[in-house]
Parts: structure tokens; C-alpha cells; sequence
């Protein structure tokens, strides 16, 4: 059965005869139309129709893989195209506001769904696989690019710039969110975006990126030493390498999400560092960068062949340092493909 098959029967057993998809990465999903934002899918039993307005006539042409309309209002459209029959909606990706204009060019209530994307989405075609192994080669280009500019006195935002402005050349339609580039002190934060401040010698800095490549997002984190640094942030780095090589040793199919992240923290445990790992292992990634499967000591997601999740430990010591470890991977009938391909030994500039 295919993606659309499937989605059918979700609509049809909430009651519905046709479903309005407005949220932007499953209209992307469905269509293949770059600028999901500014278009809707309207999926019935019989056809699927992407609706777009007449900015997009020539770009729905050459991207659509759906039939297409260029309508000046979708409700309108879609309360025209109906003629009385059910409507369902994404309840994640309308307003009420939007639900009550609905509901009133249609006279009722649309049906509102939830979470019948998410199994389709879940495991990847090769074709899916493919795009997002060329937004992992295109990520290990930037962060080479980034290797050949970092020295003490470079601010961590002009190594973000050079990260976005590799990506982009090779290929890129943009950053997969915004470029993390935490050196030092602010190694500790795991959200530490790119800042004024300058790197130094004696610290570790953490790049966490990735490249977009026809809506797939890749995701990768390198850490590296400017200069030499002490002995006590050799020996974290050296805990986070051997945590994330063996979760990533751990990746197989029929392996759940809190199974993998659980081989994680027993070895940052032995150590004496379990406390300082403070978020989940890693998570699934597509055409958002963060979607199921999860990785953490509460999921229960089972994985499966064609399931691409990233592997990610990191140790947080506010006011000291900080540091993480990422790989893409791709879960294969044998275990898996890690899809990052840059080196992630300790490595001093």
C-alpha cells in the first residue's frame, strides 16, 4: 500500500471523505512544491490536488509531482470542490480562526485530525535516503570550510557565516536551523547559537549544523580544541567519543529509541559524567529537523530499516565547558549507514 493508500484510510476512519493538509512539511511530502508555506493539499479518495496561487504558476509546473490549481483562496476552493462531502483538517496546523472561516464557507465543522502523518513519515524511501545522504556530504563540506577559518580571534558568528555560505555553494537551499557554534564557557549551553564572542586558545568549541537539500535537513556536531586545552576537557571529549560510538555500535533494527540511548549514558556513567548529559540522545530527521524516531530514555519507538535518526551525546558544566558528538544515521536491515562522514577524532587546530 503507498503513502497515499494509507492516508486515505486514516481519513476515512475519522469519520472524513477528504482531508485539507496545510501543514508545510507534509504538503511538501505530498507534492514535492518547494514553498509549502504558501500552498495546501486537498487529498480525497479519489485524487489528490495541490492548490497554490498564481505567484507559484511556473514553480507548481516544474516541482509539483501532484496535479495542481491556481485558486486566488483555498477555502473557497476546497468548500466549491466538496460539494457537501466531509472535510477533515490538521489540527496541529490550523488556527481557530482558520477553522471557524472554514466552517463557514463549508457549513460545518471539519473533522479535526491528528498525527496521521507521522507513521507515513517515519521511514524513509531511497529516494528520501538519497537526498538527505547528499545533505550529509554537502554539511562534511562546510565544516571543512569552517576547520580553515577558526583560529583565536575569529568570532563564532564568522564561522557560522562560513558554514551557511559552504552549504550554500555546494548546493544547499539553506541551513537546517540556526548554526550552533559554542566555544568555552559556552560550550555548556547545547543550544549556544553562534555569538560575537571570539574563540581562544585552550578551548573547545562545538559546531552543530546542517545543510537542506530539497527539504531534507541533515544534522551533524564536531567539537574541537583550539590550541591545546587541559587535561580534564581531553578527558570529557574522549567520554563523548566512546558514548557515541558505542550507541552508535547499538543502532539495529528491532532496537528501541530508550534501549540506544540508555548504552549512551552507561558509558558516560562509568565515567562519572551521567548527570552532565542533560538532553535525549538523538532524534529522526527529514523534511523538518526534528520528527520521529526519538532516541531517549522515554521513547518507546521501535527502529526500523529506512528509519534516519541522529546519534548526539554531549556533557554540560555550566560556567566551565562543554561539549557533543553528532552523526547522521541511517537504520539499515543489518544495523546501520552512518551518513556523516567527517572525522570526529579529537582533534586541536
Amino acid at each position: 500500500m503507498n503513502r497515499l493508500d494509507e492516508l486515505r484510510r486514516s481519513i476515512e476512519a475519522a469519520g472524513a471523505d477528504a482531508l485539507l493538509v496545510t501543514t508545510p512539511a507534509n504538503v511538501r511530502f505530498l507534492s514535492g512544491f518547494g514553498t509549502p508555506e504558501d500552498a495546501a493539499v486537498l487529498v480525497t479518495q479519489d485524487e489528490a490536488l495541490l492548490l497554490t496561487d498564481s505567484r507559484y504558476t511556473a514553480q507548481a509546473q516544474e516541482q509539483s509531482k501532484l496535479p495542481f490549481e491556481i485558486v486566488a483562496g483555498a477555502h473557497d476552493a476546497v468548500a466549491a470542490k466538496l460539494g457537501g462531502r466531509k472535510l477533515a483538517v490538521e489540527g496541529d496546523a490550523t488556527t481557530l480562526t482558520q477553522y471557524r472561516a472554514l466552517a463557514g464557507k463549508l457549513g460545518y465543522d471539519p473533522v479535526v485530525v491528528e498525527g496521521v502523518f507521522t507513521p507515513l513519515r517515519l521511514v524513509k524511501t531511497e529516494a528520501e535516503i538519497a537526498k538527505l545522504r547528499e545533505a550529509a556530504r554537502v554539511t562534511d563540506l562546510a565544516y571543512e570550510a569552517a576547520l580553515a577559518v577558526m583560529k583565536p580571534g575569529v568570532m563564532e558568528v564568522e564561522v557560522a557565516l562560513e558554514l551557511e555560505r559552504a552549504m550554500r555553494l555546494n548546493g544547499a537551499e539553506g541551513s537546517a536551523f540556526d548554526i550552533i557554534v559554542a566555544s568555552g564557557v559556552r560550550g555548556a549551553m547545547p543550544h549556544g547559537v553562534a555569538s560575537q564572542k571570539r574563540l581562544a586558545a585552550g578551548e573547545l568549541v562545538t559546531l552543530d549544523f546542517g545543510a537542506v537539500v530539497d527539504g531534507y535537513h541533515a544534522d551533524m556536531t564536531r567539537t574541537v580544541a583550539i590550541g591545546e586545552v587541559g587535561a580534564e576537557e581531553r578527558r570529557l571529549f574522549d567520554a563523548v567519543l566512546e558514548a557515541q560510538q558505542a550507541a552508535l555500535d547499538a543502532v539495529a533494527p528491532g532496537r528501541s529509541g530508550r534501549e540506544v540511548d540508555q548504552v549512551a549514558r552507561d558509558v558516560l556513567g562509568e565515567h562519572g559524567l551521567a548527570d552532565a548529559f542533560t538532553h535525549s540522545l538523538g532524534h529522526g530527521t527529514g523534511l523538518v529537523i526534528h520528527e520521529g524516531p526519538r532516541l531517549s530514555h522515554r521513547s518507546d519507538d521501535v527502529l526500523q530499516p529506512g528509519m534516519v535518526v541522529t546519534v548526539e551525546p554531549g556533557v554540560y558544566f555550566p560556567g566551565f565547558t562543554g561539549l557533543r558528538i553528532e552523526d547522521l544515521v541511517v537504520v539499515t536491515e543489518e544495523g546501520r549507514e552512518v551518513l556523516s562522514k567527517s572525522p570526529k577524532a579529537f582533534r586541536s587546530l
